[in-house]
């Protein structure tokens, strides 16, 4: 899905895969996501020693040159203020391969950080600092992007949530690493919603839109449901719309030249049109509506066509995606190849034999 939709620009892990042990269920994700998409990969690895050997498959699958082109590990250290060793393991392996890293923290105001949004702040540059320091300590000069996912406590549901101080404290992550002259990865609003509903659009619409207006960086995740345990595929193309619109948003609109239209005003005069136009015949296409469903139903359209719910509409594109969606050319080549790098033994290192 993220290989067809173009507003992605760019495919992370989906999750942990559960029909297969633990030891092999991150080499085999990492594997599918090779394989199906030729954009560049945030990887994630659950298990941290397996860090290592979803890197060397990536090597043998594409090359070490080409790898360190397209693929960006993702560690996460534990708040507050912990470097565990799973997060040592993971960048160790990342940098030991050339690699840039991701270095995010999760911080839950009020439970793993102080319930202000200012004390919040402090903690969490604190900690991406740190494993900057520590980046450095391993691969002097090893590029690294730093950003967090800073959601809040809610004490009756036990569970995080993303809301408004999130985005706010996203933002100034994304201010602060543009004082310190860093790369930044930030969160995409996901975790909300029961589906592709209103729980998930208020927040998607929320981050993507001051994302893209302001300075924050990558935004991963889209398409998590139930505090991401879940994973809806109508949420990504969703997500794919509100990314088109806040990046025409953000974009602004020129002043300059005869994009104005000065003539055509002055032609057009008091009570005048403007449909048939030089300006409007050039651009009128510019202004399409969403991926999904019509916007310009009238009242009497929308009931002629049978009163359609826009999310049944979404649902039946999304159905419609998956059903024309084609594996990039070496798909079969990739997998047969992987797979069989799995299935060899490995020595107490972890390298194949």
């Amino acid at each position: 899905m993220g290989q067809a939709l173009a507003e992605y620009d760019v495919v992370s892990t989906v999750g942990v895969i559960q029909d297969l042990p633990p030891t092999l269920a991150d080499l085999f994700a990492t594997l599918e996501m090779v394989a199906n998409t030729t954009k560049p990969l945030i990887i994630l690895v659950s298990d941290p020693a397996a860090m290592s050997r979803a890197l060397d498959m990536l090597e043998h699958l594409c090359g070490s040159m080409a790898t360190q082109s397209f693929v960006v590990p993702y560690v996460n250290p534990i708040t507050p203020l912990v470097i565990d060793e799973g997060a040592w393991l993971r960048v160790s392996a990342t940098l030991e391969h050339g690699l840039p890293l991701i270095y995010s923290n999760y911080g839950l105001a009020g439970a793993t950080t102080p319930i202000t949004a200012s004390g919040t702040a402090a903690l969490l540059n604190a900690e991406l600092l740190a494993g900057l320091v520590l980046a450095q300590l391993v691969r002097p000069g090893a590029p690294v992007v730093l950003g967090s996912l800073p959601a809040s406590f809610d004490m009756r549901a036990m569970m995080g949530y993303y809301g408004p101080q999130t985005m706010l404290l996203n933002l100034a992550c994304a201010e602060m690493m543009g004082y310190y002259r860093l790369p930044h990865c930030g969160t995409s609003g996901s975790g909300a919603g029961w589906g592709p509903d209103l729980l998930a659009a208020d927040l998607l619409w929320m981050n993507h839109l001051t994302s893209c207006a302001g300075r924050a960086g990558l935004a991963p995740f889209v398409g998590g449901n139930f505090d991401s345990l879940a994973f809806s595929p109508a949420t990504v193309v969703y997500g794919s719309e509100v990314i088109r619109q806040a990046r025409a948003f953000a974009a602004g609109f020129p002043l300059e030249g005869d994009l104005v239209g000065l003539d055509e005003i002055s032609a057009a005069g008091p009570g005048g049109s403007f449909l048939g136009t030089e300006l409007t015949l050039r651009h009128f296409r510019n202004l399409a509506s969403g991926n999904f469903v019509d916007r310009r139903l009238s009242a009497e359209g929308w009931q002629r066509a049978g009163s359609p719910r826009a999310d049944r509409l979404l649902r039946e594109r999304t159905l419609e995606l998956m059903d024309g969606l084609q594996p990039p050319l070496d798909h079969d080549e990739l997998i047969e190849r992987g797979e069989a790098l799995i299935q060899r033994p490995v020595d107490s290192s972890g390298a194949h034999r």
